[in-house]
């Protein structure tokens, strides 16, 4: 690390939540700072909260009246006396405003002048930028004039495919790709509502969609004494939703020529603006062409592939750069060692197009390890809510070489446990294995091109993962006997003249797969679809239990949530229901006419009427939730019956959106 521990500042409030919070604290705190969480009547209780030395609350739950008001985190950092203020990522960290008004209130933002914030702030005026500076910009429109006609002759004259995107924003939100003309109002039409829901501005520009690109980006840091570096380049090329799913450094192929043009031009943009602090200078990237995209004025979440192969801390050089020091190396200074690679692990459904999951972290559990770093804001029992971001974590691996990287992110990730929630931990552990992947075979149709495999249906649970679930009841029952002492509580199966037996029931989706259980002194006698043997099991740590079943031995971590068994195995989370036998059969599902919510959110968009006739998969209304938009569609053809809810209601998941008149003939 840089630097020694001598405090620059006393005190950093830091105006964010979450994982970013957590980290900027950490440093934080060992370089000698009072930290200081600020948090919505939502997180009161999260993470970033109870890890500060103080803690100020901000508002409720929603962001906008919270952590992007403006007026209540400057009253925080008035009654706090923070000397500092650190934005994260996210909300107000790009916000120029926000950097003033901190200035005001007597603190230093730990970020760039509000100038270069606005410089970079809008895409549009960034990319004029950068032409003046030389620069090289991807063909596009970035004008003032948005009205629907102009954009549409300069989607015309760039030629289609092309990406509507929002000027002020980033992380894929307000962003479609449009692959014909008469797609393009629509795709104008809501990408503005998502921007300005996630931004406060509705702006747009458009520029050329290339087929198979790149996303490479440099990592670039400024001082307020002329001085301007790059800490090389990260790979974002792995994406879903134009959100970024895989992150690397370096770059896979990179030249030694080809990083030293990329990191002029990435140089020259911060120069070009009198920039201060860490920023990263995005790229799209094909054959050997590479063209500006856009500067993020911030740290990124993907920040710490960097800090692994340079062996610094970017956290650290932010608070020097603020206060007023020079950049602690020199570009010849700065080594690249190894390989790292970032998988960002989410609370979300791949199967359902990555639709954002929300609950309770019943149980947590993240690796570690030579070369492993986790960086997360949440533990066992907190909530990922529909307020924020459904991030539970980053898992980042390093090794000599990309091959070791790889291969211990992919262990990293076998030994990742979340139970509570849908999560996209198998799907990151077949994207890690995948031979594409594994050569190196990258762009930002990845996913999409490699889909069948990525999100394939999972295969049924195996016998030993039935059996793993099995077991963890049949051991728990054991453990519960051995500490009572009363005979009535002895669960050894023992009954006169024989031993008992049982058949215990799980259920996985549609599948139900029975267990037959034979107690047998100091163990079971196991048959499962069409395995059978004498089976043992012992606690090995955690959730963690060493089995023999059958001849064979092996672990399986295994999470008991009320009926409920998360068998956490190399590849695959298997979710088990036990059945009981003794309950009464389940209410039938709602018909296909009873439309739901997904995820709770909120109603922007209503396209029918009560009484409309609509085809099977068109569009009844649009959700927004977690800053995104999700279309409800006909589950099939009919009348709708009914409307439940308007533009602008609040609703929770399960709750009727719409009633539907299916059409029994169109769908025979």
């Amino acid at each position: 690390m840089v630097g020694g521990t001598r405090a620059m500042f006393r005190s950093v409030l830091v105006a964010n939540r979450g994982e970013i919070a957590c980290r900027v604290m950490a440093t934080a705190r060992r370089i000698g700072m009072r930290t200081i969480a600020v948090h919505s009547e939502a997180d009161r209780d999260a993470l970033h909260v109870r890890m500060a030395d103080e803690a100020w609350p901000v508002g409720p739950a929603p962001a906008r009246e919270s952590y992007l008001s403006v007026p209540a985190l400057v009253e925080a950092i008035r009654a706090s006396g923070a000397e500092a203020v650190h934005p994260g990522y996210g909300f107000l960290s790009e916000n120029a405003e926000f950097a003033e008004a901190v200035a005001a209130a007597g603190a230093v933002f730990v970020g760039p002048p509000p100038a270069a914030i606005r410089a970079m702030g809008s895409k549009s005026a960034a990319k004029a930028l950068m032409e003046r500076a030389g620069v090289p910009v991807v063909p596009g429109y970035h004008g003032d004039d948005q009205s629907p006609a102009v954009i549409a002759a300069a989607a015309e004259r760039i030629g289609y495919p092309v990406l509507v995107k929002a000027s002020a924003g980033g992380g894929g939100r307000g962003m479609r790709v449009v692959e014909r003309p008469e797609d393009l109002t629509a795709a104008l039409e809501g990408a503005a509502r998502e921007a300005v829901s996630a931004f406060g501005d509705g702006r747009l520009l458009i520029e050329k969609y290339l087929t198979r690109p790149r996303h490479i980006e440099l990592q670039v840091f400024a001082d307020c004494h002329g001085g301007a570096i790059h800490l090389f380049e990260r790979d974002c090329s792995i994406q879903r939703r134009h959100q970024k799913v895989i992150e690397e450094a370096p770059a896979p192929g990179m030249t030694a020529e080809r990083r030293r043009a990329m990191g002029d031009a990435a140089t020259a943009a911060a120069r070009a603006i009198g920039y201060a602090g860490a920023g990263t200078v995005e790229f799209i990237a094909e054959g050997e062409q590479f063209w500006f995209m856009e500067m993020n004025t911030r740290l990124q979440v993907e920040h710490p592939v960097t800090e692994m192969v340079t062996g610094l801390d970017l956290v650290e050089w932010q608070f020097r750069v603020a206060a007023g020091e020079p950049l602690p190396l020199a570009q010849e200074a700065v080594a690249l060692t190894g390989h790292a690679i970032e998988a960002r692990l989410y609370a979300e459904d791949p199967a359902q197009d990555f639709r954002p999951a929300i609950g309770r972290l019943v149980h947590l559990a993240l690796p570690a390890g030579p070369g492993i770093r986790v960086d997360t804001g949440v533990a066992t029992g907190d909530a990922v809510t529909v307020h924020y971001d459904a991030m539970i974590a980053k898992i980042i691996a390093h090794g000599r070489d990309r091959e070791e990287a790889l291969a211990r992110l992919g262990a990293a990730l076998a030994a990742t446990e979340v139970a509570g929630l849908t999560t996209n931990r198998d799907f990151l552990g077949r994207l890690v294995r995948h031979p594409a992947f594994a050569a190196a075979d990258l762009d930002t149709g990845f996913i999409a091109r490699h889909g069948d495999d990525l999100l394939a249906p999972a295969e049924p649970a195996a016998a030993a993962d039935v059996a793993a679930a099995a077991l963890a009841l049949l051991l728990a029952e054991h453990e519960a006997a051995c500490a009572d002492p009363s005979p009535w509580a002895a669960a050894d199966g023992w009954r006169i003249g024989e031993r008992q037996r049982r058949v215990l029931t799980f259920r996985e989706g549609e599948r139900s797969v029975a267990v037959a259980v034979t107690y047998a002194a100091g163990g079971w006698h196991l048959a499962v679809e069409g395995v059978a043997g004498e089976a043992t099991a012992e606690r090995a740590g955690g959730a963690v239990i060493a089995i023999r079943f059958a001849g064979r031995r092996f672990r399986r971590a295994v999470v008991v949530a009320g009926d409920r068994f998360h068998v956490f195995g190399p590849a695959a989370t298997r979710l088990l229901t036990l059945l009981d036998p003794l309950a009464p059969p389940a209410a039938a599902e709602a018909g296909a006419g009873h439309l739901t919510a997904p995820m709770p959110g909120r109603i922007t968009r209503v396209l029918v009427a009560e009484g409309d006739m609509v085809a099977a998969g068109q569009p009844l209304l649009v959700l927004e939730a977690m800053k995104m938009e999700h279309t409800i569609r006909a589950p099939a053809a009919g009348r709708v019956a009914r409307l439940r809810h308007g533009e602008g209601d609040l609703v929770d998941e399960g709750t009727e959106l719409a009633e539907l008149a299916v059409d029994e003939a169109a769908g025979c």
